[in-house]
């Protein structure tokens, strides 16, 4: 991927070091095959029945203790997110944390890029030659930035004036700022939005599984990844089951009350479908639509997620179809005679990423390949929105990984070597 990102964007690779700096700050460890409980062993049993390749997840949870409510808040203050582990670092190293404010706008002086439609639109040199020459002073980057403007909510305003801004607002409220701001002035902005999109199959077995005790997160088959899909297994408490599958009435009540012998397992999708977001009224909105390729693909991923639970020995298997509930006795056909459509699907989409995506060319990027807006001096972007498409996997130490190298080049320090890494304490 980062190849890729290197020949299409003009994107650096990131070093080795810089993701090991951040799995060892998360404490990223393998998930034990006692912590992961009898839904990952299940869904591994089907895997290796078949040949399928596949292995327990790496996640960021120090001392987890298996309460299967990942998705609700972790009860045992085990997983390790940004609050858990770089705001404190942020506070002893004198930062100031402001809460209860909303970023309204980046505040700039000088020209701006000219209007084109509704967004700003900056015609400039693209490749790495224009980045060479922006660097050097040579660009067209009047508009500077000064600081940023919020709105507090008990009233008032907060007015934070600095030469350097990282915007970190998320997906879909990154591009928004930028266009409030007057800035982001690329086509690209607000649109090229990936999500991951994905559902999920259960089974039914005669063997106790209680999927609601263990890591829920902790088993993939990577079998698939080159055609455009992997599984995960995904598991909760009872009421996560209640609200997911897709029955009501008595079916619903006996299903939950077999609920100890049902498994679960993901299905996430490299989309090739593209959505945008965009502002109406003052508030963000999103469209996104499943393209006939992405279609084919989450049928075929449907498939063979059916084929992996019969293989791990389900008596039945509940799909996450309008028109096709359930598949007994291992007889798959009539999912395989279904003709799918998006209306018959229940997705999700978990990693949205893009919407001000890098690119070296500023006609087709809202920042370049160093995080720094194309347009403005002094503005840059560290989240999911910089990243130029979908990753497969879970983006979550990319963006932190492009993030600590958008740090060490703002600190004009060099990224550490993998022997420094190795040496330094979390």
């Amino acid at each position: 991927m980062l190849e890729r990102w290197s020949g299409e964007h003009g994107i650096e690779p990131i070093a080795d070091a810089v993701f090991d700096r951040v799995e060892r700050a998360l404490a990223v460890a393998e998930v034990t095959p006692a912590l992961a409980g009898r839904n990952a062993a299940v869904i591994r049993r089907g895997a290796e029945r078949l040949g399928w390749s596949g292995g327990y997840l790496r996640r960021n949870a120090r001392g987890c203790q298996g309460s299967g409510v990942c998705a609700f808040g972790c009860p045992t203050g085990a997983k390790q997110h940004v609050g858990e582990v770089y705001l404190p670092r942020a506070l002893a190293a004198g930062a100031t944390v402001v809460t209860g404010a909303r970023a309204e706008r980046v505040l700039v002086e000088g020209d701006r890029p000219a209007r084109s439609g509704r967004l700003w639109r900056a015609a400039g040199e693209g490749g790495r030659a224009g980045r060479r020459r922006r660097a050097a002073g040579e660009g067209d980057r009047a508009a500077r930035a000064t600081g940023v403007h919020a709105t507090m909510a008990g009233g008032g305003a907060l007015e934070v004036r600095a030469p350097t801004v990282v915007l970190a607002a998320g997906t879909v409220h990154t591009p928004l700022l930028l266009a409030r701001s007057g800035l982001g002035g690329s086509t690209a902005l607000g649109r090229h939005l990936t999500v991951h999109p994905a559902t999920a199959v259960w089974g039914m077995f005669d063997e106790e599984v209680d999927m609601s005790r263990g890591v829920p997160q902790s088993y993939y088959v990577d079998q698939f990844a080159a055609d455009g899909f992997v599984f995960e297994g995904i598991a909760g408490p009872p009421d996560y089951l209640a609200m997911a599958v897709p029955f009501t009435g008595d079916r619903h009540r006996e299903l939950m009350l077999r609920h100890r012998h049902v498994a679960q397992c993901g299905l996430m999708v490299s989309d090739t479908s593209r959505g945008r977001v965009a502002s109406v009224l003052g508030r963000p909105v999103v469209r996104y639509d499943v393209n006939a390729r992405d279609l084919a693909t989450i049928k075929t991923g449907l498939e063979r997620l059916t084929e992996l639970f019969w293989a791990a020995g389900a008596r039945s298997v509940v799909l996450p179809l309008a028109r096709l509930h359930e598949l007994r006795a291992g007889d798959s056909a009539p999912l395989r005679a279904l003709r799918v459509r998006p209306s018959d699907l229940k997705l999700m989409g978990f990693h949205p990423l893009g919407t001000a995506r890098a690119h070296a060319d500023r006609a087709r990027g809202v920042v370049d390949p160093d995080l720094a807006l194309h347009g403005a001096q002094g503005v840059h972007v560290a989240d999911g929105s910089v990243v130029p498409g979908p990753l497969g996997v879970n983006p979550q130490i990319t963006i932190m990984a492009l993030a600590t190298r958008l740090a060490h080049h703002l600190l004009g320090a060099r990224t550490p070597s993998e022997k420094e890494v190795s040496a330094c304490r979390s």
